[in-house]
């Protein structure tokens, strides 16, 4: 199973966690500041252990109120749902930023499942919701990667010619040629690798634009 496919399995079946992968390739480690009990589920359930004081856990999942680690118990490894109250990070906001970071991923999860995109997002979830560009134009700047995708639409037109039978004299319709005309054009414009501007093509069912916080930078 691909990385994406596990990861879109993973939240078909839990839907309010967001995974640190979703938004980032680093490792994200805390500091268990408490000896915080372990559960199975974020819910609760059965313990799996104690978190060892002072000893790091990293982050793979969390929600409102629960954070999924990896971690090191009284006597063994262990992978479960911890309080927040139980870690700590260099980032003296970190608890602030992961309610900010969960709120955005959920929106952007909403946006890719509708194929739909926002100001704010990044071009990975860009492509997540719309997949592959038809056509796209990019510059590459001290600054990072700017550019525009360009996503369109196109539908299959049959065009005819009015035939007279010189046998019969009746006339039909003949078929000539097909051509591929453009139904939809949505033009996504960039600036390092967010999205800063939509275009629409005017036959498209115009809409308010929507807007998202841009992935944050967040500092562990």
């Amino acid at each position: 199973m691909s990385g994406h496919a596990e990861r879109k399995s993973l939240i078909d079946s839990e839907p309010d966690v967001v995974y640190t992968e979703e938004f980032t390739d680093k490792k994200i480690e805390l500091l268990a500041v408490a000896s915080g009990t372990v559960y199975a589920t974020k819910k609760g359930g059965r313990k799996l252990g104690v978190l060892k004081l002072n000893s790091k856990a990293k982050l793979i999942g969390f929600t409102e109120k629960a954070y999924k680690i990896q971690g090191q118990a009284t006597h063994a490894q262990i992978s479960g749902w911890v309080s927040p109250k139980a870690l700590a990070s260099k980032d003296k906001d970190f608890v602030e930023n992961l309610k900010m970071v969960y709120e955005r991923q959920l929106e952007v999860r909403a946006l890719i499942a509708e194929h739909e995109v926002a100001i704010g997002m990044s071009m990975d979830e860009v492509a997540a919701a719309m997949g592959k560009p038809t056509k796209t134009k990019t510059r590459r700047t001290a600054k990072g990667q700017s550019g525009s995708w360009e996503f369109i639409e196109f539908e299959e037109v049959d065009h005819f010619q009015t035939v007279r039978d010189p046998y019969s004299g009746n006339i039909f319709r003949q078929r000539t040629h097909t051509t591929q005309e453009e139904l939809n054009k949505l033009v996504v414009e960039f600036e390092s690798d967010v999205v800063t501007a939509i275009e629409e093509a005017e036959n498209n069912e115009g809409g308010v634009v929507k807007i998202v916080v841009p992935p944050l930078v967040l500092g562990w």
